[in-house]
């Protein structure tokens, strides 16, 4: 058999990846609301929340690695119904992703110009990315707690509630910062804080409501039956041992996003510009392929703990996935240059700016396919399964042993244009195919990780 028969996988796979993916697309258009109304307003509100973004980015990224880990371990667990240390595993991501939140609370309150200046020199850029970044670093802290507790449910196939959750905080988030961006209905006009403060609302929103559906609805993982915070000193090593790896993986890549920020900050304000409206629609897309990582991590792990762990029987199911992921890929590529015309219109650019961005987007479809194949396979069925280790070495040698030296050399050293710096910064997600790809087929990445 070379690919999966069994109806059942089909309806549960894309059951958990199409309300996974619609959770994951409505939580972005919070940020994706602020960068439209940001793009109507002025050009220079627009690049200063794109130079916060970019901590935000790496306050996401660590924070997605941290319930990563945990939905690594819990899948197995859930495989083997095993309730009571996925309780205990919950808790101590948990506790790190509250350690986490106060470190970032206190780094952006104490050094917020010398954090935004490191993605621009442009004075007025910095100035509005301060203003934004007053405001918008009292989320990280209910961003974490809210990304863990929904990762904790997705971990035990609860799903549901996560795309309820964040069509409330985007209906709340959009009022909010029409009203006050633009000073509408009586209000002052408040510009960039505005959406700072609608973001701001939309997180403590989504913590309530989760919070609230995990002590007063939630029957399947009933997470405070037990105290999820007792010690437990194997399972706290075997979190570790699973989550830092994969910890350093998000940071090592997510760290490469604001540096691209930084590069292109450096080259003109038109870039940086372009660069935000190009990247934006981009990383809307991508969260479909965050998706299919993440859908396909617990359903790896889920068959793992199980008991499934013999290469012909995973045979059919990885080739199938890979075949999803590829054709996935190619229809998400089409839809970018499909609708870069009519998005680059609700944008006030420059003329320079707008030709520049509809040129990315061109650029950034085909390394979209790239994409759409190698994360969820790297991410999802070799790390899902429980090799830990193979995505951080390959992010390592790939970003910061051959992107980065590339993208400096081209940018400051060859003096390439903007659209050719912009492809050596993304190139990574084309070549890391053929290491995954052959990684994957040689089905060296299973493994047990529970006790």
């Amino acid at each position: 058999m070379f690919f999966v028969r069994d109806r059942q996988f089909y309806r549960s796979f894309f059951y958990l990846l199409v309300v996974v993916a619609l959770q994951n697309v409505v939580a972005y258009s919070v940020n994706m609301a602020d960068n439209l109304m940001l793009g109507s307003y002025s050009q220079e509100a627009l690049s200063g929340a794109a130079t916060v973004n970019q901590i935000q980015f790496l306050v996401q990224q660590a924070t997605i690695a941290i319930g990563d880990g945990m939905v690594m371990l819990n899948a197995q667990y859930w495989g083997r119904r095993e309730l009571g240390p996925i309780r205990t595993v919950t808790g101590v991501a948990l506790k790190a992703g509250l350690a986490f939140g106060a470190g970032m609370l206190a780094l952006t309150t104490l050094f917020p110009h010398w954090l935004v200046g490191l993605f621009t020199s442009d004075a007025r850029i910095i100035e509005a990315g301060v203003e934004y970044l007053s405001t918008i670093r009292f989320t990280y802290l209910f961003y974490i707690l809210t990304t863990i507790l929904m990762a904790s449910l997705r971990s035990v196939e609860t799903v549901g509630i996560s795309f309820g959750i964040s069509v409330v905080s985007l209906v709340l988030d959009v009022c909010i910062n029409y009203t006050l961006i633009f000073g509408r209905f009586g209000f002052p006009e408040m510009g960039i804080r505005g959406a700072a403060i609608g973001t701001l609302a939309a997180r403590i929103t989504e913590f309530c409501i989760v919070l609230f559906y995990i002590l007063r609805v939630d029957r399947r993982l009933r997470l405070f039956s037990a105290n999820p915070f007792r010690r437990c000193r194997e399972l706290e090593r075997d979190y570790w041992r699973v989550a830092l790896p994969v910890i350093s993986t998000n940071l090592l890549w997510s760290a490469a996003t604001p540096i691209q920020t930084a590069i292109l900050g450096r080259l003109s304000s038109d870039a940086i510009a372009a660069n935000s409206v190009s990247t934006t629609l981009f990383q809307y897309l991508k969260v479909v392929t965050v998706s299919e990582a993440s859908s396909t991590s617990v359903t790896m792990g889920r068959a793992i703990g199980s008991g499934v762990t013999q290469p012909d029987r995973l045979r059919p199911y990885v080739r199938t996935l890979q075949a999803i992921f590829f054709a996935i890929g190619l229809v998400l590529g089409g839809v970018l240059l499909l609708i870069r015309g009519p998005l680059l219109s609700l944008y006030v650019l420059s003329p320079q700016a707008t030709r520049l961005a509809s040129q990315l987007m061109v650029l950034m479809a085909f390394i979209f396919v790239g994409m759409a194949y190698q994360m969820p396979v790297a991410s999802g069925i070799i790390r899902g399964s429980g090799d830990i280790r193979f995505s951080m070495y390959l992010n390592l040698i790939s970003t910061w042993g051959i992107v980065m030296p590339l993208s400096f050399a081209g940018a400051f050293w060859w003096k390439l244009p903007v659209f050719w710096v912009v492809f050596l910064l993304n190139s990574d997600q084309l070549f890391k195919c053929l290491p995954v790809a052959l990684r994957v087929n040689h089905y060296k990445w299973i493994h047990v990780l529970t006790r």
